[in-house]
């Protein structure tokens, strides 16, 4: 793609966004506002809420299996009879016509139903889990917040690195061609410098996009687009998690991380339905009591009459043979014990990985914040020294293109393992069960006041970079037969 198109091209993109970026200037979000915007309007946090909202009334159920019953019956009839009598009778033949109405009152107390109980218990198992369930999508949420909101920062600042790159190669450039005029510099010295600047083009054009992608990530979210989000503060405090050791955040996790918690209730769960189909070859005893009133105004003999009855006792089942429905119901809960038993191992052994990956994460991050720190100081050191070593004639302007490009990736490589430290330590803590509210407020510590005067690590707007011009000189061609080079030194 031509130079010209690869300036269209970001222009209008740049111009696209711009509205949105116009915006977003007006307001300032930090990582708690985010947060609690999607505290209330994150559709997956509002389905397990209602997860657990319907797993709630599973301790009703359970309960009621437990209570008496009572159930009320009543019938109205009418009846029209044509009888003939035969014999010596003293009711005569003919049509009767006649009406019945009744009810009747029943009540159950179950004494002892062990399939009963133990669902019962059951049900609060699977409420406990429930719980567990909706605080770990309470957890995810966090952790999906925190990257949402670090990969915008990040993009931002790609942006803000490209285009200061960009700015440093366009001076290159223009210095290239103006030693190239007088013949202190060849055409290869012209070529690489526009080489480096139209790459720098498609990285901005590749950049904008990511930032746009991210900030969407966030409205998927949050439903809706965010405004400018406060940046990390440039002396971040990086330090070891406590505890310090490794092996002490992996047991925490073998004993609070909330998945290897809601699969060992779910064992629990599977004990308890191997139970509840045993408990189908016990018997069952229950108090039964019933009342029922009924009445008729007539009869097929012409009489009517006025039952009341009352009663009340035990009632005992014992089951004796079902075709072995209540075995194999049986054999199928113990098999989906076992698989219980086997996802419970799956979630420990997740469950120490997770948290030993989590902490390398840490403490790898610390590691490359102070390394990325040093080699940010060796690399502007570097490009000073090439620098001059151009000016005095010993270095290319294809080394001071190097060591800009040097100077802007340790830039970019420390600011990712700025945002890799705050996001692994928030995992570390999920993975221990730890994580909440409270680490998001003290990540936003971290973050930029607002109107402050602080540096912090370099941002940009889209607009102001989304539109990159090449330099007229940039776009002159020239003859191969110029191409010659003079001795003597560089010229700045």
């Amino acid at each position: 793609m031509a130079p010209q198109q690869l300036c269209k091209l970001a222009g209008f993109i740049g111009l696209m966004f711009l509205p949105a970026c116009l915006h977003a200037a007006e307001n300032q979000q930090n990582l708690l506002d985010i947060y609690q915007l999607a505290v209330s309007s994150d559709p997956v946090l509002a389905s397990a809420r209602s997860a657990n909202l319907a797993s709630q009334e599973k301790i009703v159920q359970g309960r009621a299996l437990l209570l008496p019953s009572a159930i009320l019956n009543g019938n109205a009839s009418h009846s029209d009879t044509e009888i003939t009598f035969s014999g010596v009778t003293p009711f005569k033949d003919g049509a009767k016509s006649f009406e019945n109405y009744g009810y009747s009152f029943n009540v159950t107390q179950p004494l002892f139903r062990m399939q009963n109980l133990v669902q019962y218990q059951q049900s609060r198992i699977q409420v406990a889990q429930a719980d567990k369930q909706l605080l770990r999508a309470q957890q995810e949420l966090i952790l999906r917040v925190a990257k949402a909101y670090f990969d915008v920062l990040l993009a931002q600042d790609k942006i803000a690195l490209i285009n200061a790159q960009k700015s440093a190669i366009n001076r290159q450039l223009e210095q290239a061609n103006a030693n190239f005029e007088v013949g202190t510099a060849t055409i290869t010295d012209v070529n690489e410098a526009q080489a480096r600047y139209d790459l720098t083009l498609a990285q901005e054009i590749a950049a904008i996009n990511e930032l746009e992608v991210n900030k969407r990530a966030i409205q998927s979210i949050i439903g809706q687009m965010p405004a400018n989000l406060t940046a990390v503060r440039s002396d971040l405090n990086t330090s070891m998690p406590e505890p310090h050791e490794m092996e002490q955040w992996v047991g925490i996790a073998e004993q609070n991380n909330l998945l290897l918690l809601i699969q060992r209730q779910a064992l629990e769960i599977a004990n308890k339905e191997v139970e509840r189909n045993q408990a189908g070859h016990y018997p069952t005893l229950d108090a039964v009591g019933s009342y029922s009133d009924n009445r008729s105004n007539g009869s097929a003999n012409g009489f009517g009459n006025n039952l009341q009855n009352g009663s009340i006792g035990v009632q005992l089942q014992i089951p004796i043979y079902q075709g072995g429905a209540i075995s194999s119901k049986t054999r199928e809960a113990a098999a989906n014990k076992q698989k219980a038993q086997d996802e419970v191992e799956t979630a420990r052994r997740q469950a120490e990985l997770e948290a030993r990956q989590a902490y390398l994460g840490v403490s790898s991050a610390v590691a490359q914040v102070k390394a990325y720190e040093q080699a940010l100081k060796s690399s502007q050191s570097q490009l000073d020294s090439t620098n001059l070593g151009y000016e005095v004639g010993v270095r290319t302007s294809v080394d001071v293109l190097n060591a800009q490009q040097q100077l802007f990736t340790a830039k970019q490589n420390l600011l990712q393992a700025r945002y890799q430290y705050l996001l692994s330590g928030l995992k570390l803590k999920s993975s221990a069960g730890q994580l909440n509210e409270a680490d998001l407020a003290e990540i936003n510590q971290q973050l930029l006041k607002e109107n402050s005067a602080e540096p912090a690590s370099p941002t940009v707007t889209v607009a102001e970079s989304a539109a990159p011009t090449i330099p007229p000189a940039a776009k002159r061609s020239f003859d191969k037969k110029s191409a010659t080079v003079k001795k003597g030194k560089n010229k700045p």
